[in-house]
């Protein structure tokens, strides 16, 4: 990660108002607690002003009611999260937009047990999205520990003498979903992943059908004192989740205005885990989102459409966001100039991350499609400057961004930390307190309204609203279309200096004909 961050700001949003003053804030230095907004497009400044704490929290307010009425959470599939799209949907009507309903079928999980047990002791553990369930009561078989390489588990060929037994593999490198099935491959009867990094491991396997073994994950400390001391221990372990086909869907708003072939994206997953209400995963980053749009309005004075979507199933898989990009024509996907992403913006214990897009950190994957670098330093500039230093944070393929990206699609967003510790560097930066997760209850039932850093809230949905209106104005550093006024004024000085080559045309032939009479004369 940075330690320092160059301030940088894309070039369309200079050009569609005038060069812009931005200061570089050393990234030691502690946020402003009233920090002036800078210079920039008057749409930028005015919906950034208009975009409050009060405003997005109030919304927040809305979801933990909505979560308290239903259980306990606002999962995809259930009562809450239908209440949430249709409250959600309310306010779209309400702001002037074009609401739709982007409906897909998908498997509905809900956890019954998960319990490992080592020698008599038991071992947090937390079961994979999609993963086999045991038999109730577990099953009980020597522990496999997989080597660990640069490849952990990527290959069934690191699994050997796994048969009947429960296998122990470290994170990283490949998909879960890769590891579990190779460790099937070789005969396990168990998987059993660990964390690469500090913190518990919560994961998906991403696609039902790639399931093949009972699949939990632990923290990088149990499973590595595991490894350790427990090879060809016995042990027990139940994983059980119930597994249904549901249908749910996405909420979809677009403005009126604007060029819907430059069309400005921005999404924020909408549904919580079953085990809690989800106010800061995702309520937070839906919350920012909606109070956004509705400032925006759904008639604004831009010159390129914005589309916000809130995602339903992005727990489960990211299903909601992957169905509906694949459910796009190439011609419809090239209408998307950039897709930002908003997937929880308030943790508790917060950390102040942008997408890093050009891939100057050089951590896990590689930099985003062309112009996912210029969206990063839009973020970068306008949180440094309002007295917000910023750090880089990889594409892990964990959120709503993922799909956009692989059909060549530039992304970019905010991120303020799930189960990861926060270092004492960045509280020394930031705030909080270092050896903590940024959110010590993500994916739990204290995932509610006292979950939330309201001063990072409101930040980042100022942050959110001031890009969203820049690249609303222009996207010319994203893939070189200008504002309207600029293509207006080209069209007058191309038309202008067409005349002017007629004028000039007209005149030589003129002149040309003048001379041809004079030379006859003198023949003559």
């Amino acid at each position: 990660m940075r330690k320092s961050q160059t301030l940088r700001v894309g070039a369309a949003i200079l050009a569609a108002t005038g060069a812009l003053a931005f200061t570089t804030i050393p990234s030691s230095a502690a946020p402003s607690a009233a920090a002036e907004l800078p210079d920039g497009p008057a749409l930028a400044r005015n919906l950034a002003k208009k975009v409050t704490g009060a405003g997005v929290n109030r919304h927040l307010i809305a979801l933990q009611r909505i979560a308290d009425k239903n259980g306990g959470n606002r999962a995809a599939g259930t009562p809450g999260h239908r209440q949430s799209a249709e409250y959600v949907e309310s306010q779209l009507v309400a702001a002037g937009f074009d609401v739709s309903r982007h409906e897909f079928p998908f498997t509905f999980t809900q956890t019954l047990a998960e319990k490992l047990t080592v020698a008599g002791a038991a071992v947090p553990i937390s079961i994979m999205t999609y993963s086999l369930s045991t038999p109730t009561g577990g099953i009980t078989a020597p522990l496999a520990v997989v080597p660990v390489d640069a490849t952990p588990g990527c290959e069934v060929t690191d699994f050997t003498g796994v048969t009947g037994k429960i296998a122990l593999i470290q994170r990283g490198a490949c998909p879960f979903a890769d590891k579990q099935a190779n460790a099937f491959a070789a005969g396990a009867v168990g998987a059993i992943i660990y964390n690469n990094v500090d913190g518990p491991l919560a994961g998906t396997l991403s696609d039902p059908a790639a399931a093949k073994l009972p699949t939990g994950g632990v923290s990088k400390v149990d499973g590595e004192r595991l490894a350790a001391s427990s090879n060809g221990a016995s042990v027990t372990l139940e994983l059980r989740a119930l597994r249904e086909e549901r249908t749910t869907y996405n909420v979809v708003a677009q403005t009126k205005t604007g060029r819907k072939n430059n069309v400005v994206f921005a999404g924020a997953h909408l549904d919580s885990v079953v085990a809690g209400p989800g106010i800061n995963d995702n309520g937070s980053g839906s919350a920012g989102l909606l109070e956004t749009a509705i400032q925006l309005g759904g008639s604004p004075k831009v010159n390129n459409a914005v589309r916000f979507a809130w995602w339903s199933a992005e727990e489960l898989g990211l299903v909601g966001s992957k169905k509906y990009v694949q459910s796009l024509t190439f011609e419809q996907q090239l209408d998307i100039a950039l897709y930002l992403n908003f997937d929880m913006i308030a943790s508790p214990n917060t950390g102040y991350f942008v997408y890093d897009g050009d891939n100057s950190d050089g951590v896990g994957a590689g930099e985003g499609p062309y112009g996912s670098a210029q969206i990063e330093a839009a973020f970068h500039s306008f949180l440094n400057t309002t007295g917000t230093p910023t750090e880089g944070t990889d594409f892990t393929g964990r959120s709503d961004y993922g799909e956009f990206i692989a059909n060549g699609i530039p992304a970019g967003g905010l991120f303020t930390g799930a189960e990861q510790l926060k270092t004492q560097a960045q509280a020394d930066k930031w705030g909080g307190v270092a050896g903590i997760a940024y959110d010590k209850n993500y994916h739990g039932k204290g995932d509610n309204l006292g979950n939330i850093d309201r001063v990072a809230l409101d930040r980042n949905s100022d942050a959110i609203a001031w890009v969203t209106a820049s690249y609303a104005i222009s996207t010319e550093d994203i893939n070189g279309v200008p504002p309207r006024a600029a293509r207006a004024q080209a069209r007058v000085a191309a038309k202008s200096k067409a005349r002017a080559q007629l004028v000039h045309e007209d005149e030589v032939a003129e002149a040309h004909g003048a001379g041809c009479i004079h030379v006859n004369e003198l023949a003559i």
